[in-house]
């Protein structure tokens, strides 16, 4: 069940997304979220410090998916990038508002607390692809070492771009399918793509 801070977290989350931080007045957030306006001040005692809320509670939910497959015992290390692929790939298909904040905050942020939240996730996801591949080349699973932090771009940077993209191709493909049976075909071949270029850049065979 949505507490009410929840409520009003995914409330701001929206109109962050589509107006902006400066665009968007809590007087907005406490209609969106129908509650009173004190009732911002009471959980969050800002707006600002809601937005830096907003933030880590998104960050922290990422940190938990990705920390429970590198623990896993009962797949090997190219079964835990597939499925690194296959979550992070859901988060940002079912959060589009979020990631689209993330995605301007990137380029535009001067909040001291954010900036170090991105830079956080980043390193996080960093080393867990580190501490995989170094896995996966003692094992023999892997026979290719490529840049690790350039590994992290290929992975984020196609899924970010292909996200932004998905209306441009699905005029592109002229496909009259309706929008939900698209985008569930989009983001399957998207995954598979992705997965199809690490396993180049890993060096991993299938049938090995």
């Amino acid at each position: 069940m949505v507490s009410k801070e929840e409520n009003i977290l995914f409330a701001a989350e929206k109109l962050f997304a589509e107006k902006g931080f400066e665009g968007t007045s809590t007087r907005e957030i406490s209609r969106a979220a129908n509650v009173n306006i004190s009732m911002i001040s009471y959980y969050f005692g800002s707006k600002e410090k809601l937005y830096e809320k907003l933030v880590e509670y998104r960050m922290s939910e990422g940190k938990f998916f990705a920390q429970d497959i590198l623990e896993r015992t009962d797949i090997n290390e190219w079964q835990k990038i597939e499925k690194i692929i296959d979550q992070f790939s859901g988060r940002v298909r079912h959060q589009k508002c979020f990631y689209r904040i993330m995605q301007r905050e990137q380029l535009y942020t001067e909040n001291p607390q954010i900036v170090e939240f991105l830079k956080e996730t980043k390193m996080g996801f960093i080393s867990m692809y580190s501490q995989i591949l170094e896995s996966g080349l003692k094992k023999g699973i892997f026979t290719k070492n490529p840049p690790i932090y350039l590994l992290h771009a290929t992975v984020s940077g196609t899924l970010f771009y292909a996200s932004n993209a998905k209306e441009m191709y699905k005029e592109f493909l002229n496909d009259t399918e309706e929008d939900e049976v698209f985008e569930e075909k989009y983001y399957t071949e998207l995954n598979k793509h992705i997965k199809y270029l690490l396993k180049d850049l890993l060096g991993y065979e299938e049938n090995k």
